[in-house]
This record gives C-alpha cells, structure tokens and sequence, in this order.
C-alpha cells in the first residue's frame, strides 16, 4: 500500500465511501474547494495520520501549502522527518 493510497482509503470510509479517487481528479486540485474535505475533516485527517504513520505533526504546519491537496500532503509527509514508510 502506498500512502496515497491510504489517504484514499481512509476518504473513502468516512467521507467518500469508495469514490474517493474519481473525485480527485488530480493531486493538486484544492480540498476544501472542491468539497473532498471541510475543516473538520482536515482535523481529523490529521489525526489519523499521526496515529497511523507515528509522527507528530505541528499545529503550524497546518496550513493550506502544506495540506490542501493530495500532492501538497504527500510532499509534506514524506518529508517530515519523523516519516519511516508504511
């Protein structure tokens, strides 16, 4: 499983339910305006992906450069220091 992937899959089950991926119809379309995630769901995002990939992400890196969009959230991830894979 790549981390798009699980990004994907967690979209589809609590927002998307399997529609997920036609919905993005690339990785660096806008989230928020294009309804894929609200800010709450960003939170929450957030939150899975910490406990998931067991790494801390800062509250000020939380920023629409850093998470408005799969692309912007792959890059950010993978380079966060304390990322080591799936």
């Amino acid at each position: 499983m790549t981390l798009r992937q699980l990004i994907l899959d967690w979209l589809d089950d609590r927002y998307h339910f399997g529609e997920a991926a036609g919905l993005i119809r690339d990785d660096e379309m806008s989230f928020l305006k294009n309804g894929i995630l609200d800010s709450l769901g960003f939170v929450q995002l957030v939150l899975f992906l910490e406990n998931r990939l067991k790494l801390k992400i800062d509250r000020q890196s939380l920023n629409p450069q850093n998470f408005d969009g799969m692309g912007k959230i792959l890059r950010y991830l993978e380079a966060h220091p304390q990322y080591r894979g799936l």
